[in-house]
């Protein structure tokens, strides 16, 4: 029988040569519906499903909320651990493609899982590509470690099968040891401290560890008792203040504007807020977000370390956070790259640069949001540290980007002359502390607010 709040429910079939995957959907009234929705991932040790306690059960709760639940009757592994991610990457993908049928918001599809359900969750979330990669995640009692030391020992043999023993697959199927900053989307888990099936130390809690450490929006519930299982079963001590918590959770979540304009900033250990904590609040781009508002996406694609030079010590091209600027479409680029590429061992190659930044441009230039690109210059070094010198940064990096931008028609943004004093860095002299970042944000926000330059325009037209 269906629940009172569910307007329609459907099942899709994802037909595979030796079994079946199933999308079980169940969709809210229209004139409650937000936009969001959820795949679910039941759990069962990747040998059976809770299909109902952690799956069906759960339909009423959503579609009242106006979320669509899909609760996904995924396939099991048996060692072939693609099959079961294949299939929740697959879910996620025919979110996004029916959103103009289904009325969503293709940015809003969040994916949850609960115990090897909630590992399966935490795989497509720490590993996927941008295009089936969740908005954010809900974790229940979630199995995270492949590791001997307080794993979920079904849940790991059939999952990793033969490889259940090699310390690269489980490492690189130990979610919390995957995750990445300002990439993995946000997270709630939700666990009891009693938990003796899945030891909420070494996974729930490390998974939050992990989000905690890399500064990433995350949020963790242990109730005092309640042990394993518990889905949405009423005899859970906690079950009406759980609802409670999960409630809150979703709708203290404003997912972006579809109309809103998107703005990339990629960089170095600058743009990614090293030394700022909670850099995914406190970080330039944050900042920025919170400057330009609502009207605005902004994400932070930065990566500590990199250079532009591909013959660099670690190349930004041939980053995840690289592949994700690509995909998110953005209709405004900032690129703040050349810091550590005036390091004695990668400047060596300081002849490919601006043959390296012509290929990145040229591979944003054919994005079909065809974006604003705006390159900054690097921001003072106020210590010579790892063979970062200012003066390499002033006498040739920057006059490289100058000439990039002039061949190109692009903007300009003088960022050395923003960060004025030492009391903008951390101790370090290379990075900016989060007053440092604010001042970053006010000084791109106002180029971005500033319609762009007519010789630009015309440069870019003529390309």
């Amino acid at each position: 029988m269906m629940a009172q709040s569910v307007a329609r429910q459907f099942t899709v079939t994802f037909p595979h040569a030796t079994d079946t995957a199933y999308l079980h959907v169940f969709l809210p009234d229209a004139s409650v519906a937000t936009g969001r929705a959820i795949v679910d991932c039941p759990g069962g040790g990747y040998g059976h499903l809770s299909m109902q306690n952690e799956g069906t059960d759960w339909a009423d709760f959503f579609c009242s909320r106006g979320i669509t639940l899909a609760v996904l009757q995924y396939r099991m592994p048996h060692g072939d651990r693609q099959i079961p991610v294949s299939d929740a990457e697959d879910a996620i993908r025919l979110l996004r493609d029916s959103a103009a049928i289904w009325h969503l918001n293709p940015r809003d599809v969040g994916i949850m899982g609960f115990s090897a359900g909630g590992h399966l969750a935490s795989v497509v979330s720490t590993h996927a590509e941008w295009a089936v990669r969740p908005d954010f995640t809900i974790l229940f009692y979630p199995v995270i470690t492949m590791g001997k030391k307080g794993q979920h020992e079904g849940s790991c043999r059939n999952f990793l099968g033969a490889q259940r023993d090699d310390e690269q697959v489980i490492r690189q199927y130990s979610s919390h040891q995957n995750v990445r900053r300002h990439l993995t989307p946000p997270a709630l888990i939700l666990l009891a401290n009693d938990d003796t099936g899945v030891p909420p130390v070494s996974n729930g809690i490390a998974y939050y560890e992990a989000m905690r450490n890399s500064g990433n929006d995350c949020s963790l519930y242990v109730y005092p008792r309640g042990g394993h299982g518990f889905g949405y079963r009423t005899s859970f001590p906690y079950h009406e203040a759980m609802l409670s918590d999960l409630s809150s959770w979703l709708s203290l979540r404003t997912p972006p504007r579809t109309d809103a304009i998107r703005v990339a900033c990629i960089g170095n250990s600058i743009t990614d807020g090293s030394g700022i904590d909670m850099a995914d609040a406190a970080g330039y781009p944050a900042q920025l977000q919170r400057i330009l508002g609502s009207g605005y996406e902004v994400r932070n694609f930065g990566v500590g370390a990199r250079t532009l030079l591909n013959k660099g010590d670690r190349p930004y091209m041939k980053e995840l956070a690289w592949r994700d600027a690509l995909a998110f479409q953005p209709h405004v680029v900032v690129i703040k790259l050349g810091t550590n590429d005036s390091k004695t061992d990668n400047w060596k190659h300081k002849e490919d640069f601006e043959s390296d930044y012509q290929s990145m441009i040229d591979q944003l230039n054919a994005l079909p949001s065809h974006p604003r690109i705006i390159l900054a210059h690097p921001i003072k070094a106020f210590k010579d540290q790892w063979t970062i010198t200012d003066s390499v940064l002033t006498t040739e990096v920057s006059p490289a980007i100058d000439r990039v931008a002039k061949k190109n028609g692009l903007e300009v943004l003088d960022l050395y002359p923003v960060i004025d004093d030492a009391s903008l860095m951390i101790s370090d002299g290379i990075h900016p502390n989060a007053k440092g970042a604010g001042k970053m944000a006010e000084a791109v926000a106002r180029v971005i607010q500033t319609e762009r330059p007519a010789a630009a325009k015309r440069t870019k037209k003529k390309k």
